[in-house]
């Protein structure tokens, strides 16, 4: 009975993050805009960070109660979902083409900072060549307060460049029909999305270790596939929406966006709460991050950008990837 209520707080726990984000999103896009904001400027800052809001209150709420294996793994397993899942399934109703500004700079932001952080938190176990051997469980690294600080100082410094490029490439933006959001409506959408992100994380959180340990799961288990999934869920429909709609470029940056702010913003705010060991499980992933990036990179950079088939790969990666998490 006891764990039917935490399956039960996890699902109402994901219903707020995403309910949240979605609200958050609205409010700030909405105030953004009554003090003539740019549009570009809002969806590449104020749309990709509501979107990964849930990553962030799970990840900054595990961090602050010593669940550090599901702060670090909802890191790893959101971006890797973010770029095979997300991506993969945008590509099965059209093919997803990428823009080059993405190609020259989001990308190999992303992939620079996922070998920064392998390198930087998994030095030793790397150099000894001995992390094939060693459990899963097994300490393989540290992420240190210094390097979750320089990610956040790196963050502030990716955002100042996104607003620079925008500014210099401004785009033709349509009007925006109906009458424009009342500022005090706009903060109260802040607040209450602000308020139900909180509080799911929180329930996601609780509930994750409850059921992990119900089920004999790892913590770093859970936070790759269950909690990772799960706070993703805004990416997922956003980029599917997008899709849709033929706005594939906002799919893309979706995706990318969500994945640079995962690593920079989310791991340093919990790393600067907390520092935090590495299991060799989190180490696996890190590569395998590493390779995905990589891979989604090779993906939008040749033909015509990522097509049905090549969607249709990434799935077929994921599946392997979560065949390989729950065997290993």
């Amino acid at each position: 009975m006891e764990l039917l209520f935490y399956i039960l707080l996890l699902i109402v726990g994901f219903v707020g993050l995403i309910k949240g984000a979605d609200l958050f999103v609205d409010g700030s896009s909405a105030l953004a805009r009554t003090f003539h904001v740019p549009g570009l400027i809002i969806g590449l800052t104020i749309v990709a960070m509501g979107t990964s809001f849930p990553e962030l209150a799970v990840s900054t709420s595990a961090a602050i109660s010593g669940s550090n294996e599901i702060a670090l793994s909802n890191v790893l397993g959101s971006n890797i979902f973010n770029l095979l899942v997300v991506l993969g399934f945008c590509a099965l109703f059209r093919t997803v083409p990428v823009e080059k500004n993405i190609l020259r700079r989001d990308f190999p932001v992303c992939l620079v900072v996922a070998v920064v952080m392998l390198f930087v938190t998994c030095t030793d176990a790397l150099l000894s060549g001995n992390f094939f051997n060693m459990p899963v469980t097994a300490d393989a690294g540290e992420v240190p307060r210094w390097f979750g600080l320089a990610l956040l100082a790196a963050f502030v410094l990716y955002i100042l460049v996104l607003i620079v490029d925008a500014k210099r490439h401004p785009r033709q933006e349509e009007e925006d029909e109906g009458k424009p959001m009342a500022v005090w409506k706009s903060f109260l959408l802040i607040l209450i999305g602000a308020g139900l992100i909180v509080a799911g994380g929180e329930a996601v959180v609780r509930s994750a270790k409850y059921i992990a340990m119900a089920a004999g799961m790892t913590e770093t288990l859970v936070g790759l596939t269950i909690v990772a999934m799960g706070t993703s869920l805004p990416e997922l429909v956003t980029s599917i929406v997008a899709a849709r709609k033929g706005e594939v470029d906002m799919a893309v940056g979706n995706a990318v966006g969500s994945c640079i702010f995962n690593a920079m913003l989310i791991l340093g705010v919990s790393s600067a709460i907390h520092p935090f060991a590495v299991n060799t499980a989190s180490l696996f992933d890190m590569i395998i991050q590493i390779v995905v990036v990589v891979v989604t990179l090779l993906f939008s950079a040749t033909g015509k950008g990522i097509t049905r088939g090549k969607g249709f790969l990434m799935l077929c990666m994921y599946a392997a990837d979560m065949v390989f998490a729950v065997m290993r």
